[in-house]
């Protein structure tokens, strides 16, 4: 089924799309208020999209069920991978960036953006995209299916500008997954922008602030 989506514009017809990834347990209600907080009014209208993950059951979690974009097999989040489900999601993501396209929105005026396993899935996503996007956005989160990067990365997306965000007392994404997750992509040839702060497994206004500069940035 396609993904339930709560839209929001700051206006009538918008120039650029941000599509906002919640985390585990999470919904598309989750990053409203902090998209309230940035000021693009520089860049012109824009539209949000927040997409809600699927409910399905998440085994480090004894299997109960909550939104998810993808299994979490086992505290370690590299050595077991939900691949299958990490590539249904990724699929449903650019079936929503199809259809802002078939808006009218060139994909050069689109930014895939994400928290914890959103930021894994916005990675998926804009790193494999076809098209050079307007940006890709991953707070407190890592690269996914990082071993595959290398073969399946799109020459497009080298050329797309990556805002990375951690904070330095993540107790669940660990900072040095973040970092080592901003050095593959370094290696490989990719723009990132990195960020870090005294904070959890969460967002600080700092982080909204310079994301803020970052999105004025691209968008422009």
């Amino acid at each position: 089924m396609p993904l339930q989506v709560l839209e929001a514009q700051t206006g009538e017809n918008p120039v650029a799309t941000i599509l906002i990834m919640h985390g585990l347990g999470a919904d598309g209600r989750d990053f409203v208020p902090i998209a309230e907080q940035l000021d693009l009014s520089g860049v012109g209208p824009v539209r949000y999209l927040f997409p809600n993950a699927p409910t399905i059951p998440v085994t480090i979690n004894g299997g109960y069920m909550m939104p998810a974009w993808y299994d979490v097999l086992s505290a370690d989040l590299v050595k077991r991978e939900d691949e299958a489900g990490l590539r249904q999601s990724r699929v449903e993501i650019e079936a929503l960036i199809a259809n802002e396209k078939a808006r009218g929105m060139p994909a050069s005026r689109i930014v895939v953006a994400g928290f914890s396993q959103g930021c894994a899935m916005s990675l998926m996503v804009g790193l494999r995209h076809a098209e050079t996007l307007a940006g890709v956005v991953g707070m407190s989160g890592y690269l996914p299916l990082a071993a595959n990067l290398a073969a399946e990365h799109t020459a497009a997306s080298l050329k797309t500008p990556i805002f990375m965000a951690h904070g330095t007392r993540d107790p669940v994404v660990a900072l040095p997954r973040g970092t080592a997750s901003r050095d593959a992509l370094k290696a490989i040839g990719y723009a990132v922008e990195w960020h870090d702060y005294p904070m959890e497994h969460s967002v600080c206004p700092e982080e909204v602030a310079d994301l803020e500069v970052f999105l004025n940035r691209v968008l422009a």
